[in-house]
């Protein structure tokens, strides 16, 4: 039996229901119980919550989360074969885990929250993880449905997740992380607690979502952000000439000179180009 619960160590299930992680999205498997529940603990207290997960595979994420408390786990897998598997979880905790086979990126749990406080807790696969998060970090309307977002991702990704400025991972994921959440990495994962070892480490991260993020039109900060990393090693007077409208004036409304590069200029800074971009285009089409 595992160290959290009397059910069947994972190994033993993965094995039982002839398992493997599905690598077409970058799926590896965590074999042993000890690192999902380390992952449940950092979502923090769990009572009265509902999780959502995303990609539970053999459910050793799920029964942590349930072991240490979530009053209710969505478990959201669009692999049929693993469902067998997170059935005996179900039967394990009645009424704690409702099981959706679909794809996350699809999926809408909101439907299912009935009002009550709602995390997102994830082993994501690789392959769609971060589009993943910039899909719940333009949730609308804000703040989101979610209260915290725990999730892993390879090293490189979590880095550019918690870049702020003044650093090599620093681009438009972080821009739009740090502009709408808190973020922090809480801890790696060495490649070799997976089942298939993958060839990078992984992170950790929590995100927890700002009540009043600086205001700005998500689209705008996303089209600024784009232009400026898309040519990142430019100065912002070359990067910003895609938007139509004078570099100059938009690296003013942030305050720094249009020789700066993208990578030096904090979030407030885009924050302030999106805002004067949506000024600029309003006063040009009233013009016309």
């Amino acid at each position: 039996m595992s160290t959290i619960d009397d059910l069947p160590p994972l190994r033993e299930v993965i094995a039982r229901h002839n398992l493997s992680a599905p690598t077409s999205v970058g799926k590896n498997f965590v074999p042993y119980i000890n690192l999902p529940a380390r992952n449940g603990r950092a979502a923090g207290p769990l009572e009265g919550v509902t999780v959502v997960e995303v990609g539970p595979g053999p459910g050793g994420l799920t029964r942590a989360l349930l072991a240490t408390g979530a009053s209710r786990v969505i478990a959201v897998e669009r692999d049929e074969r693993a469902i067998g598997a997170l059935e005996e979880i179900a039967a394990h905790y009645p009424g704690r885990l409702e099981i959706v086979l679909g794809d996350a990126q699809t999926f809408d749990p909101r439907p299912l929250l009935g009002g009550a406080p709602a995390r997102i807790v994830a082993n994501l696969p690789y392959n769609i993880g971060t589009q993943l998060l910039i899909d719940w970090l333009c949730a609308e309307p804000w703040p989101p449905w979610y209260e915290m977002m725990v999730l892993m991702f390879q090293r490189e990704v979590a880095e550019r997740i918690v870049a702020v400025g003044d650093d090599e991972a620093y681009g438009r994921l972080g821009v739009l992380a740090n502009w709408r959440a808190e973020t922090k990495i809480l801890f790696d994962i060495s490649p070799a607690a997976f089942t298939p070892p993958p060839k990078v480490t992984s992170s950790v991260v929590r995100l927890t979502p700002r009540k009043n993020p600086e205001p700005c039109e998500r689209r705008l900060l996303e089209q600024v952000a784009a232009a400026a990393f898309n040519q990142r090693r430019k100065m912002l007077r070359q990067s910003l000439k895609p938007l139509g409208i004078d570099p100059e004036k938009l690296a003013a409304a942030a305050g720094v000179e249009a020789t700066r590069r993208a990578e030096t200029i904090p979030v407030s800074g885009f924050v302030a180009m999106a805002n004067e971009l949506a000024e600029l285009r309003k006063s040009a089409k009233a013009a016309m």
